[in-house]
């Protein structure tokens, strides 16, 4: 993904590139734009040419410097268009606007990025890229400000703190993540936790006063209709957490206002969310009963040792 840090750029699939077009792109309007990102018309100096689905070739005075981060639309599709919390899949080129030197390519990975529009991303792509439409094709001139400029000069990848980044994407597709879970509602089972929900789809979770399973629990509150979770995607998810004793939340990303990402069924979330989410669909929302050995055994932060869990989640996305 293409985060803040100079390594994750320069990762295969860590920064975007973008595709030609079947002629020059000299003959596209250079005065469309992005749905948010403003144009400039020291964009109209960059050529681009090269057949589509192909990597493009730049043509340009260098160096090359832009004192705001500007886009020009090359082409604007009909799909859905791109917004935080979407997934974009696309293929990019990133040069530096200094040298005209090629810094990063979808096209030497073989397969297109994948990401989610974010506060994580680097701030250049996430201005380029926000409200860009599936099937449009975009160029990015990044300032050192939005880019890489805060980190200073990097040898490995010649980039200097002053460079501008040229950035040009080719938008494949876009996902955009349920808001809620939706699907086919399950009956309760009797003796679990009950679940209550607000008009937004928050839940308030209720324990019964009894002792809590020995083994974990994944109870399906909702059926989803969307692709099954699988080992090793990242799940973003609504969640709220409670401990079974106290029915207290120790954590919820409706009260923090949004929802969260994580790997799934690879270790990097507690097991029982690894157990009890894997082979669910998109959709979906699960209750879990996390007993202490699936969990945090030795407790965590507000969460204390042996602790049995709860959780409600709504599952919203699934990404490879």
């Amino acid at each position: 993904m293409l985060r803040r840090t100079l390594p994750a750029l320069l990762l295969p699939l860590a920064l975007l590139a973008a595709c030609g077009s079947d002629a020059s792109a000299n003959g596209d309007d250079p005065s469309a734009t992005s749905a948010k990102c403003p144009s400039t018309e020291a964009l109209d100096a960059v050529k681009l040419s090269g057949k589509k689905g192909e990597a493009p070739t730049f043509d340009f005075d260098k160096p090359f410097s832009v004192k705001k981060t500007a886009c020009r639309l090359i082409e604007e599709g009909d799909g859905d268009a791109l917004a935080t919390g979407s997934t974009a899949i696309f293929d990019f080129v990133f040069v530096n606007g200094r040298d005209g030197k090629e810094v990063s390519s979808s096209y030497d990975a073989g397969e297109p990025a994948e990401v989610v529009l974010d506060d994580q991303l680097l701030a250049g792509v996430r201005i380029g890229l926000e409200g860009v439409r599936a099937g449009s094709r975009v160029l990015v001139a990044i300032t050192p400000d939005d880019g890489f400029g805060p980190q200073g000069d990097d040898p490995q990848s010649g980039m200097k703190a002053t460079d501008t980044l040229l950035f040009y994407a080719d938008v494949k597709d876009v996902r955009t993540p349920l808001a809620r879970a939706k699907g086919t509602a399950v009956d309760p089972v009797e003796g679990q936790p009950t679940v209550t929900l607000a008009k937004d789809g928050a839940p308030t979770i209720t324990v019964p006063k009894t002792a809590p399973p020995a083994e974990l629990v994944a109870q399906p509150l909702i059926e989803g209709k969307g692709p099954e979770v699988t080992t090793g995607q990242t799940i973003t998810v609504h969640y709220t957490g409670v401990l079974w004793d106290t029915g207290e939340v120790f954590d919820s990303s409706w009260e923090s206002g949004s929802p969260a990402s994580f790997p799934i069924g690879t270790g990097g979330v507690i097991p029982g969310w690894d157990k009890g989410l894997v082979g669910r669909t998109v959709g979906s929302q699960v209750l879990l009963v996390i007993p202490p050995a699936d969990g945090y055994p030795n407790g965590s932060g507000s969460i204390p040792p042996g602790a049995t869990l709860v959780f409600v989640v709504d599952i919203l996305d699934a990404r490879s």
